[in-house]
């Protein structure tokens, strides 16, 4: 795990950005690695609707651990996998630190901690209370003698309280953040304002009309993430080809599919 974990903290870099297209099932994590990927990222959205739940800490830490246990499983044994942990699967900091033993147990090398808490006045977490949850998570890898890049996200493009972003981004590093994901932001100019601003590798999350990878890593990203916008484009096609079907009696929207030997070929 030491040699994927410093693989995979290696290729934050503006230079050339690491890029993770999310999965969030075996198939989806077999297809991407398949596709060059460097790293494998989940999705906590695809994952908790892969599993009949909604995002949004609705999914128990038991399911989650063991559904990251299989895509870790799934992926060539070099690869690193990082896990989106929600707010990390529990109230206290001490639950937090019980995921994360659960994380490295899976065999991932990374997680995505979030600052949004659910129903609270504002949405987010006071400063204090994330920092204990990410010293927490810190603290248990170094227990376990290995290397963990936590990436905290800072949701406050999510929940109206953009002025807060840096300050709790350098907050979260002084707990023990690697990296600093601030999703929710679009334009290149608020872009590049953070990433000279917060001194560790910054993580965006892309969709379509986000800036191109090079023009991002000319901003200074270290990270691209597409997030569950892959797993919704899947379900989107779903959902057309189930309207189309029962409508229509066509099947047109199943053109350009995986094909099957293929497929079934990459998960032997």
């Amino acid at each position: 795990m030491t040699n994927r974990a410093a693989r995979f903290r290696a290729l934050h870099s503006a230079a050339r950005p690491l890029v993770l297209v999310n999965a969030w099932d075996a198939a989806s994590a077999r297809v991407i690695a398949a596709s060059g990927a460097p790293a494998v990222a989940t999705t906590s959205a695809g994952v908790a609707w892969t599993l009949g739940a909604p995002d949004g800490d609705a999914l128990s830490r038991d399911a989650a651990l063991e559904h990251l246990a299989r895509i870790v499983h799934t992926v060539p044994a070099q690869l690193p996998v990082t896990a989106d942990i929600e707010s990390g699967f529990g109230a206290t900091p001490a639950d937090v630190a019980v995921t994360i033993r659960g994380v490295l147990e899976a065999g991932a090398v990374g997680i995505n901690i979030e600052d949004t808490e659910r129903g609270s006045a504002t949405g987010l977490r006071a400063i204090e209370d994330q920092q204990a949850r990410i010293a927490a998570a810190r603290a248990a890898a170094d227990d376990a003698g290995v290397e963990l890049y936590i990436n905290a996200r800072v949701d406050t493009y999510f929940r109206g309280a953009p002025e807060e972003t840096v300050g709790r981004a350098e907050a979260y590093l002084a707990a023990g953040a690697t990296g600093i994901f601030v999703p929710g932001v679009a334009d290149s100019e608020t872009i590049g304002v953070l990433a000279k601003a917060i001194k560790a590798p910054l993580n965006v999350l892309a969709r379509a009309g986000t800036a191109p990878v090079a023009e991002l890593a000319a901003l200074g990203v270290s990270r691209v993430s597409l997030g569950s916008w892959v797993a919704e484009a899947a379900y989107a096609l779903t959902h057309r080809a189930a309207v189309e079907s029962y409508t229509r009696g066509t099947y047109t929207e199943l053109s350009g599919s995986y094909d099957f030997g293929e497929l079934n070929t990459l998960m032997s």
